[in-house]
């Protein structure tokens, strides 16, 4: 999570992690704006870069070569990212309307999606087409296709829709691939029939003869029919069918065509042209509605150019610095497309072509200039140096129109203490008017009346079961922070055994204008009541105050029958040892601070954090477990401990066992490690043979604090692995069987830790 000194003056919100925003976060990270909160909102996390698209589909790079990451290119300009869809603008408001989360307000606002082919008005092309963009849905379905073609026999037929340089260099690229794997296994390569189908006369149309005459000899020579004149009017499952032609038999069909807009921003009331792409000026402004702006194959400039990645190059610079100086209130500065560019087009075999103007030239030398630029160009987004923190924003000030907001913000430098440090109540009534918080018949006082005190009835025959949890944020997002830090509250509920009743909000918002303090404490909220209300509990009252940095916690309220809860002292020796959830929050997160961490380990770290531990509890009470407790900032040998302690026995860890996240094994054997860790680390006098044990590579993560980490429960013997399997069906895919109790021996050390070299289990993408 970024720091800052300085209020959030105006909020800037990027949509889309095209080639134009991340040349504005590298500039907003290489010159920060104070006063300025940039928050990224994109659907993709790691962004492919289109130059390099093909050589990775021929099997030349690594995925991570050929992606840039978004994550530590957000924390590098201290911005926000939320990993999500846009589905709509409401401009009047001016908020960013977003999937699955509360709308993002903007003062400025840049939109640099990219675009998709246009496959709406094909008839099948829909359903039975593979189209190119996303780019990272088709390299997913890319995977899936090769193991199709991989796995059949005999003839396999590929269509290539589209003749412009992205469609051919499509072909030969994955021609080479898969021809390569085939040969690799011993198959016969020449049994892959491929087909390029291309709408005009002539392939290539933009680029000039001569680079006409050079592919269509490598498309003879690599066996690739050319078809042209074949605008496609349907597609089947088996076949493409062009208007006055005969039709062409597939089994795979890949969609390159003419570019299409998103809906969305023309939906919204933004001036768009007649294919739907956003109209702006010279300075990458839109038309209609000043302070939004657009750059890359969104955008439709006066001077069009063609939907190219390196035209969204070019436009970064010019983009980064018109926002910033929107924000500042300064006038903007224009672009100007080049008239002519170098076009460097693979063959898919390490051979390129170049195109520029009227000449060509050929071979592979030029493949390696272009992989010597695309790398230089990779490099600036994923080597990012260190930078200070940037600290006051009188520039940004300077820019305010509003007097208003003026005054605001000058109050902001002397905050009070004790009550008078409270979230205002103007703000607050407004946030509690917006939340649709639920109710329930044993909570007769809650937000619903709210009064000096919730008061909670409880049910004869039941037992009140409290906890409390609370610390500093880690993630920029409020909202996804909320829903973390109700689960991982919960987490003590669900180990006890108990069901939801209510809870209490203890909130720390960061200074700054009344807005976004609404904001903050709107989206913290909303995030908790989006974890709450599915469980049964309800949100009774809270308090809120300003402070230095966001902070955010639960008091929680549950119920649980007087014979039926669990406690850490119950396990019995024969019991097994199972864990619902992946290790590696706290190393995962210590290197997301350091930029060391991958976007998609972080979103697999999250999404395992936001995994709520119900059905979890539920299905370990169906299959008679002894005991059980959240592992949690103690890391799992600390919980552990404390269940041998209580219950008087011993246990034995199978190290190579434990499920981790993706990227934790690799985090730590960078020597990443939580904070938390080295006091942690003082419990290592309960392992019996320590000597032997520290010495292996996963030896660390036995003291990882997790954050909402899973059930850690003792189940017998004949129950554990039907357990297991249940659990792992009700979607907790990473449940291990660990370990297992011991009756209690004369050692002062309760845990062995047993190493037996097995493939140690990642939860995370791929």
């Amino acid at each position: 999570m970024q720091k800052s000194n300085s209020p959030v003056v105006k909020d800037l919100v990027l949509v889309g992690g095209g080639h134009a925003h991340v040349a504005v976060l590298r500039r907003f990270g290489m010159q920060p704006l104070p006063g300025l909160r940039i928050t990224l909102v994109t659907r993709d996390v790691h962004t492919p870069y289109s130059g390099m698209l093909p050589g990775y589909l021929a099997g030349h790079y690594a995925y991570d070569e050929c992606h840039i990451d978004l994550r530590p290119l957000a924390h590098f300009a201290a911005a926000r990212l939320y990993h999500a869809e846009v589905e709509g603008l409401d401009l009047q408001r001016r908020e960013v309307h977003v999937s699955g989360r509360p709308p993002v307000a903007f003062d400025l606002l840049s939109i640099n999606t990219g675009s998709r082919p246009s496959t709406l008005e094909v008839p099948g092309a829909g359903e039975h087409a593979l189209p190119v963009k996303p780019i990272d849905r088709f390299l997913d379905h890319w995977e899936v296709l090769t193991a199709r073609i991989l796995a059949s026999r005999g003839r396999f037929r590929i269509a290539v829709v589209g003749g412009g340089a992205g469609g051919v260099e499509l072909a030969l690229a994955t021609q080479f691939r898969l021809r390569t794997l085939l040969e690799a296994r011993g198959d016969d390569p020449s049994r892959l029939r491929f087909t390029l189908l291309s709408q005009g006369p002539e392939l290539l149309p933009t680029h000039n003869a001569g680079v006409r005459r050079r592919f269509q000899r490598v498309l003879e020579a690599r066996g690739i029919e050319l078809l042209n004149n074949h605008q496609v009017l349907e597609v089947t499952a088996d076949t493409v069918r062009a208007q006055g032609q005969a039709p062409v038999g597939v089994d795979a069909v890949f969609w390159v065509t003419n570019a299409a807009a998103p809906t969305w921003p023309g939906a919204a009331g933004l001036a768009v042209d007649a294919a739907g792409f956003i109209q702006v000026d010279a300075h990458l402004q839109s038309v209609s509605h000043p302070g939004v702006f657009a750059a890359g194959d969104v955008a439709a400039l006066p001077d069009p150019r063609p939907k190219s990645g390196v035209f969204a190059v070019r436009q970064g610079p010019v983009l980064a610095a018109n926002l910033h100086r929107a924000a500042i209130g300064k006038p903007l500065t224009r672009y100007r497309a080049q008239q002519h560019f170098l076009g460097l087009i693979s063959t898919g075999d390490r051979y390129a072509v170049a195109s520029r103007a009227g000449w060509s030239l050929e071979g592979a030398w030029l493949w390696r200039f272009k992989d010597w630029i695309d790398r230089r160009f990779m490099a600036r987004f994923n080597e990012l140096p260190e930078m200070p923190a940037a600290q006051q924003a009188p520039e940004l000030a300077a820019g305010l129109a509003d007097t208003e907001a003026l005054r605001e913000l000058s109050t902001l430098a002397m905050r009070c203490g004790g009550c008078g440090a409270k979230v205002g109540s103007t703000v607050l009534t407004r946030v509690m008017q917006r939340l649709s918080a639920g109710t329930r018949g044993d909570v007769l006082v809650g937000l619903d009346a709210p009064d000096d005190a919730a008061v909670i009835a409880v049910p004869p025959g039941k037992l009140l079961v409290q906890s409390v949890d609370y610390f500093r944020a880690f993630l920029d997002d409020a909202y996804t922070f909320g829903q973390i830090a109700a689960n991982h509250a919960l987490g003590d509920l669900f180990a006890m055994g108990a069901e939801p009743q209510s809870a209490l909000a203890i909130a720390t918002v960061p200074y700054g204008r009344e807005r976004v303090v609404e904001e903050t404490l709107h989206d913290l909220l909303m995030g908790a009541l989006a974890i709450l209300e599915p469980t049964g509990a309800v949100l009774a009252g809270g308090h809120s105050s300003e402070g230095a940095e966001l902070a955010f916690g639960l008091s929680v309220n549950g119920l649980v029958d007087p014979d039926a809860y669990w406690s850490k002292g119950g396990l019995k020796a024969g019991d097994r040892l199972v864990l619902t959830k992946p290790l590696g929050t706290g190393t995962l997160f210590a290197a997301d601070m350091r930029r060391q961490a991958k976007g998609r380990w972080i979103d697999a770290a999250i999404a395992s954090m936001l995994l709520v531990s119900q059905a979890a509890a539920r299905c370990l009470q169906r299959h008679g477990a002894t005991a059980c407790t959240d592992v949690t900032g103690f890391g799992l040998l600390g919980h552990l401990i404390e269940m041998t302690r209580a219950s008087g026995v011993d246990a034995v860890l199978e190290l190579d066992r434990l499920p981790l996240l993706e990227g934790a094994a690799e985090t730590v054997a960078a020597g990443i490690l939580s904070s938390l860790q080295p006091q942690n680390l003082r419990l290592r006098r309960a392992l019996r043979e320590l000597e032997r044990v520290a010495r292996h590579p996963h030896y660390p993560l036995l003291f990882d604090p997790q954050t909402a980490g899973g059930l850690l429960a003792g189940v017998p013997e004949g129950q554990a692995q039907a357990c297991v399997d249940e659990l792992r069906t009700l979607g907790y895919p990473a449940t291990t069987l660990i370990g297992r109790i011991e009756a209690r021996g004369e050692a002062a050390e309760p845990i062995t830790v047993e190493i037996y070299q097995r493939p140690t289990t990642h939860v995370g993408s791929a």
